[in-house]
């Protein structure tokens, strides 16, 4: 399995992370893609991908939630960490937040559009996040449906018609975590209508642990109850669910198994 969407270079892991990921391994997560938040986080997470150097990997982007009315110049100052040597294997975690505050809804937009051209002018995915945000996100991504832009709907929610909206985007696949493993979720619904080839795995942790560890700090160990539940609502053993994910997530993000 790979764990598509894991913050571990979060305060929360300061104290046990060497623990985290060996039961990581246990578990049979084979990689961990670790999405950025801002220009702050960027030394902390490069320095645990260092640590577990071709375990962890990392990703450069600017989340929406921290942008506000002077994140251009922060978001453009990033720009010069993709050299020709950058370690990142995409760009993200971006997109559209509405769900605290919607002062910055257009600084969000022109940051998430900014972000899309450093994906297509790199050949890297774009790990995406959106937030009671589909139509607004979908307004910045709409120009570039037909392009080779490629990556992740991270943390997929919304709604059957989303789904669908989604899905037009033809290199683009869908994450999915714990709350697919809610009591109330209607994913397990939803998922029934997505195609297998076009989902991959993800925690988020530290948040969005899957029952029976809701509540509690996540880890990607955690990644196999996902697992379980897609095994279930797909009707196939989990081998093939560990199999078939690992290899949506390694074409996406372009990497060899």
């Amino acid at each position: 399995m790979i764990d598509t969407h894991s913050h571990l270079f979060a305060e929360e892991f300061a104290e046990d992370l060497p623990a985290v990921i060996e039961r990581a391994r246990a578990a049979g997560v084979s990689k961990v893609f670790m999405p950025n938040i801002d220009d702050t986080t960027i030394e902390a997470m490069l320095g645990v991908c260092t640590a577990y150097q071709g375990y962890c990997f990392p990703m450069i982007g600017f989340h929406p939630t921290s942008v506000d009315a002077d994140s251009l110049s922060r978001i453009h100052g990033m720009k010069k960490m993709l050299s020709d040597e950058h370690p990142f294997i995409a760009i993200g975690e971006v997109g559209m937040d509405l769900y605290w505050d919607k002062t910055y809804l257009k600084e969000q937009q022109k940051a998430l559009d900014i972000q899309i051209q450093w994906a297509l002018e790199y050949h890297l995915p774009l790990v995406l996040h959106c937030r009671e945000a589909f139509p607004e996100l979908f307004e910045v991504m709409e120009p570039y449906r037909t392009t080779e832009l490629s990556g992740v709907f991270h943390s997929f929610t919304g709604t059957q018609e989303e789904a669908e909206r989604v899905l037009e985007y033809a290199h683009f696949v869908i994450g999915i975590n714990g709350v697919v493993t809610f009591k109330k979720s209607t994913l397990p619904g939803i998922l029934t209508h997505i195609p297998l080839d076009r989902i991959v795995l993800e925690t988020d942790a530290p948040y969005l642990a899957p029952t029976p560890f809701r509540g509690k700090r996540n880890e990607s160990s955690y990644i196999k109850n996902v697992a379980v539940k897609l095994a279930e609502i797909y009707a196939v053993d989990f081998e093939y669910i560990d199999r078939t994910t690992t290899n949506n997530a390694l074409k996406v993000f372009k990497m060899a198994e």
